[in-house]
């Protein structure tokens, strides 16, 4: 789960995959993401020689209000849904302010004066751009986007309870085939591949910290059906279960020197 960010790539190059979507960036694009979403991604580029670098700023909601207030950049499309990810190509004047903040982890006492005004001027500056509408959702109250956010939150606090999306759909005031148009308009998948992601990450991550068995961390996510669960599993990680919390543990301890 990633909170809503601006990533920009100094060296090497990413992809990241939100559900039947894949989004590649390198040094001269960046991504931004405006809802907080269960999404893979993988490295595809770098060395010891040339390490992958990369920098991301965490998007306050109440920040983007601010500056949007103080420019007027408020207009919007009317009932439009914006998908929460994209990725464009990077400018100059992004550019140099993202280096301007990065510098400034060498001069750690100018870093609380300068650092609030080169995050003001990033997001003046997205705001200005191609992603501008994205951003905007981010703080609006208008349209159907802050309904989706509504319904992530649901679906992620009761990640490991049944969801029947006819009530999630009441809750929010919206019809089914209107939940799920908008709600894979803005997160690229459906309620349900949405919760089944959060099931599956969360599950890896009980295995790997929790020294949990496939059947215990199933259960505890939400599957009464282990074999099911394995299927899922493979389904979107590649491997089983056992094969895929050794292949992780195995490069942690390589990582480590071990």
């Amino acid at each position: 789960m990633v909170k809503p960010s601006f990533c920009v790539i100094a060296q090497g190059s990413k992809e990241v995959l939100l559900g039947d979507s894949r989004y590649l960036y390198d040094s001269s694009h960046y991504l931004i993401s405006t809802v907080e979403l269960p999404r893979s991604s993988q490295v595809l580029e770098a060395s010891q020689e040339k390490p992958y670098l990369s920098f991301r700023l965490e998007l306050d909601p109440g920040l983007v209000s601010a500056v949007i207030a103080d420019t007027d950049h408020t207009s919007l499309k009317d009932h439009a849904d914006v998908n929460a990810t994209d990725v464009s190509p990077l400018d100059a004047n992004l550019q140099d302010a993202v280096l301007r903040m990065v510098r400034l982890l060498d001069t750690p006492a100018e870093a609380p004066v300068l650092m609030p005004l080169i995050a003001r001027e990033i997001i003046y500056r997205l705001l200005i751009g191609d992603q501008g509408a994205r951003l905007r959702f981010l703080a609006t109250t208008g349209g159907y986007t802050p309904l989706i956010v509504r319904a992530v939150d649901l679906l992620r606090q009761e990640f490991d309870r049944p969801v029947r999306i006819e009530d999630l759909a009441r809750e929010l005031g919206m019809s089914v085939s209107g939940l799920h148009h908008h709600f894979k308009a803005v997160t690229a998948m459906s309620p349900l591949q949405f919760q089944k992601q959060i099931r599956l990450q969360e599950a890896r991550r009980l295995m790997l910290s929790g020294d949990l068995d496939a059947a215990s961390a199933a259960y505890r996510v939400g599957y009464n059906d282990a074999s099911h669960f394995n299927r899922e599993y493979k389904s979107l990680f590649g491997v089983s279960p056992m094969r895929d919390i050794q292949r992780l543990r195995r490069e942690i301890l390589e990582g480590a020197g071990g």
